[in-house]
């Protein structure tokens, strides 16, 4: 029960109470209508012309989505708006995923966009990331198995339509920043049935003619356009021509929100063709920004070697002179040469002559004195007559003494004062009886002779 039938007394009237138990504030209608719409109606699709697009600074997108017959406002908040696979246009035509709500600051009905893609291709999205995982799953995309292309390349490969806007774009940027790099282009139609097909022919000549057409990577660009126009860059064949492909190949396919099959197949995905032409140039680029870089300090070495150069060159300039003044020089010089070594001669020989002069000196005292030699000679002979003459005279009467000592000691000696040496039969000298027996010859020497005689008879 409200405050007001509380209040009122048993006889007042009910129906003014009623009246003003009802009245409502414009901010709890709209809030009540919000809640009632939000409740009522789930999360659905809604399909429709986008008309009136505003990007606000915020990064939200407001727009009206209408038909033939009706129109409702839209607000996509910047946090699903930036997810977005595409740049939404006024006059495409979309399918929205929202919830239906009021803005109760105007009190207008409204839809909350959740997401948004092109009207009709809802399968061709289901069908992309069918196919996005399958390759996937293979390890197609892998990381791994990406080629990086060459910094300086011989040239480059364009697959891409003879009339697309993209080939434009390409050229142009080339021109801009390789201009001296040659092109070849390898034509195929971009859009259509037999588009993928073509393509994968494409790249099969480009491999196949690299060498005889001096490129070194492939470009695969086409310009933006919906979903339908850039079909044929997520067919399965094409994505798995792009990974056999024996260059490394650079797609750039679409807007920067645009992403394909062979983007996700491509060594290198550009955001855009040009954003392809700058990857597959960018060492050239680079290269003459070093340059650029370097070129004072290549400009400061050259200045110094000029410096040093010219320095050399004065000094050289000096020790330059007249061929007459380098004669004058010279004969001076050898004239001073000439002096130097006369004196040098000079001095040898003085020094060779004083040598002489004390080896000379040295000679004379050292020259014997052949007089005193001789006096000295005949006094050592006389001493040696003297000292000869003694020693004889001495050893001849030592001799005496010994003849007369051995006399004394001598067998004969003793021979003859009536001694007698007794030998036996073998020749030794009898000492005892006891050698001999009876019978025994025996051998008697005396002073003047020898005698044999025989035993009668033993000790």
């Amino acid at each position: 029960m409200l405050d007001s039938d509380r209040n009122a007394g048993p006889s007042g009237p009910t129906t003014s109470t009623s009246t003003l138990a009802a009245v409502l504030t414009v901010s709890a209608l709209n809030r009540l209508a919000r809640e009632a719409l939000e409740s009522a109606l789930p999360l659905l699709w809604v399909s429709g012309e986008i008309s009136n697009l505003t990007r606000a600074p915020s990064g939200h997108l407001y727009f009206t989505l209408k038909d033939a017959n009706a129109q409702v406002r839209c607000a996509m908040w910047r946090n699903r708006a930036q997810l977005l696979p595409f740049r939404p246009e006024s006059g495409m035509r979309v399918e929205a995923r929202a919830l239906v709500t009021l803005y109760e600051a105007r009190g207008d009905y409204q839809l909350s966009v959740e997401a948004l893609r092109p009207a009709g291709i809802g399968n061709l999205f289901e069908a992309f990331n069918r196919l996005k995982e399958k390759l996937a799953a293979e390890g197609l995309f892998d990381p791994s198995r990406k080629r990086a292309p060459p910094r300086f390349p011989r040239g480059i490969g364009i697959v891409t339509s003879l009339a697309a806007a993209a080939l434009r774009d390409v050229l142009a940027a080339l021109q801009r920043r390789a201009p001296h790099l040659p092109i070849v282009l390898y034509p195929a139609p971009v859009q259509g049935a037999d588009a993928p097909a073509r393509l994968c022919e494409a790249l099969r000549q480009a491999g196949e003619r690299a060498g005889r057409d001096g490129i070194d990577v492939v470009l695969l660009v086409r310009g933006g356009g919906s979903l339908e126009d850039l079909w044929a860059f997520n067919d399965e064949a094409l994505a798995r021509a792009i990974r056999h492909c024996t260059l490394p190949v650079i797609s750039g396919v679409g807007h920067e929100t645009d992403f394909t099959i062979a983007d996700f197949a491509a060594d290198l995905r550009a955001a855009t063709p040009t954003g392809a032409a700058e990857l597959a140039s960018a060492g050239f680029h680079a290269a003459h920004l070093e340059l650029a870089a370097l070129a004072p300090q290549l400009q400061r070495a050259l200045q110094r070697r000029v410096d040093a150069a010219a320095q050399r060159l004065d000094r050289a300039a000096l020790r330059l002179v007249h061929p007459r003044d380098r004669l004058r020089h010279a004969d001076t010089r050898v004239r001073v040469l000439e002096s130097r070594l006369q004196s040098a001669m000079a001095r040898q020989l003085e020094r060779a002559r004083y040598h002489v002069n004390q080896l000379a000196l040295r000679q004379r005292a050292r020259q014997p004195n052949l007089e005193r030699a001789l006096e000295r000679i005949a006094t050592l002979a006389t001493r040696l007559d003297h000292a000869t003459a003694a020693r004889l005279r001495a050893e001849q009467d030592r001799l005496g003494r010994l003849s007369l000592h051995l006399q004394h000691l001598a067998p004969q000696a003793v021979l003859t004062r009536g001694y007698a040496i007794a030998r036996g039969i073998d020749g030794r000298i009898l000492r005892s009886v006891k050698e001999v027996a009876a019978g025994d010859a025996v051998s008697v020497q005396l002073a003047d002779g020898r005698f044999e005689t025989h035993v009668d008879q033993g000790a």
